[in-house]
């Protein structure tokens, strides 16, 4: 073949080459073009005030329960058994309902290809509350379809903008409360990424001024309304200049608003650090921070309390809740038959959590004084994921127990003074 044939082919592969990267790059704006849209639209939307429910207005209480997947439903079914004995009165008077809903396991999720199938969502909108299991999301590459997160879904639906996740561990001084961003970060648009090019993946952080100031105030408020003196918000606004810098910047100005509560900001990477400084984290109070980095920093200070295994989550939006275990799904304990063995401890903390948010203070207390006792003071049940430990049944039997023990106050206002 002559030279110039040569030539002439590189050349023409060359445009063809480049024809395929510009209509790439076409079809990546017209997509970034329409998340942008949707985002605009969203912003207009969460900018309105809305007022938040009174739940003592409420003639009844509707507690919706959803079991999720793998460990879910046998975690589920124990704290459900421990709330029907806390609350028999209200049931018995029909001032509380409990609705168990079905459907959303992985497997209908899958067939379904929704990640809230329709007939679940209607049915969740029967209820003022949730609590919810754990649920499993495909991760890409797993072979399996890769539908959104289920929780993701739930927060959408109901704009449950803040995460909030408490961490105590009485012996070494800590008292922790997280608020993470619930809505936007990375997570909200995790499942609208794009391939530009075989070779180049792209991702979207979104951060929103009103979505980052309604976090923060309330982290603000929940430090005013407890008697907490110190808010901390977390970012890496130093790299991450455009997103992280919105998140701080509004910290700045809400936090004006609050003289009497001090506030400091701290880089992501440094305060996960702080976390395990025994010197240091006993000065955190109350933390602020944007989706992924609560998710990720609440997991690590969980750890620090016990395990995941230990920790509830409360969902906040200004019409509705959601209460759940922070852990996951765990498919590998019903695989190996340890199912039975899941610890129930987060759920039921999650439990505490939503008697509290709807004005039940007496008996969130009871609960949660009840949950210390067995889990912290006096382990009998010991929980241990294998044959060796307790069961969920056996650990929710010895917390009914304790629920009915009128020395109950006394035994744990005993373990205070020590």
């Amino acid at each position: 073949m002559a030279f110039w044939e040569h030539i002439l082919i590189r050349k023409e592969r060359a445009s063809n080459e480049m024809s395929g990267h510009d209509a790439a790059l076409d079809a990546a704006s017209a997509h970034v073009r329409k998340l942008l849209q949707e985002q605009v639209q969203r912003v207009e939307r969460i900018s309105k005030p809305v007022e938040w429910i009174d739940y003592s207005k409420l003639d009844k209480l509707v507690i919706g329960v959803i079991g999720g997947d793998g460990i879910g439903p046998i975690i589920a079914k124990e704290t459900v058994r421990v709330m029907r004995e806390l609350l028999r009165t209200e049931l018995n008077s029909g001032k509380v309902q409990i609705n168990e809903i079905r459907g959303l396991e992985i497997e209908r999720r899958l067939k379904l290809m929704q990640p809230l199938p329709d007939d679940v969502l209607s049915e969740i909108r029967k209820c003022h509350v949730l609590l919810k299991g754990p649920t499993t999301t495909p991760e890409e590459g797993s072979g399996v379809a890769n539908i959104e997160s289920a929780n993701i879904s739930i927060r959408r639906v109901f704009d449950l903008f803040a995460n909030v996740r408490p961490v105590r561990i009485p012996s070494q001084g800590i008292d922790w409360v997280f608020f993470r961003e619930n809505t936007e970060g990375e997570y909200m648009l995790g499942s609208k990424g794009l391939m530009v090019t075989p070779d180049l993946a792209m991702d979207f952080k979104i951060i929103t001024k009103p979505g980052a100031e309604r976090i923060i105030r309330l982290a603000f408020e929940h430090a005013r309304k407890t008697g907490r003196k110190k808010v901390t918000v977390v970012t890496k606004a130093n790299v991450v200049k455009t997103t992280d810098g919105l998140f701080l910047e509004t910290a700045r100005r809400v936090a004006k608003e609050y003289p009497e509560i001090s506030w400091d900001g701290w880089y992501i990477d440094v305060f996960t650090a702080k976390l395990i400084d025994e010197k240091r984290r006993r000065d955190f109070q109350v933390v602020v921070l944007p989706n992924l980095y609560g998710d990720i920093v609440t997991d690590e200070a969980a750890e620090l309390q016990g395990g995941v295994g230990t920790a509830g989550s409360a969902n906040l939006g200004a019409r509705f809740g959601m209460f759940e275990a922070i852990h996951g799904s765990a498919p590998r304990m019903i695989t190996e038959g340890r199912g039975a063995y899941a610890d129930p401890l987060s759920l039921m903390r999650a439990a505490v959590m939503m008697l509290e948010h709807v004005g039940m203070m007496a008996q969130s207390s009871k609960l949660a004084k009840a949950l210390d006792i067995c889990a912290i003071y006096e382990p009998r049940v010991k929980i241990t994921g294998r044959q060796d430990g307790g069961s969920a049944s056996q650990f929710a039997d010895e917390v009914i127990a304790t629920i009915g023990d009128p020395r109950l106050a006394d035994r744990w206002q005993s373990f205070q003074k020590t």
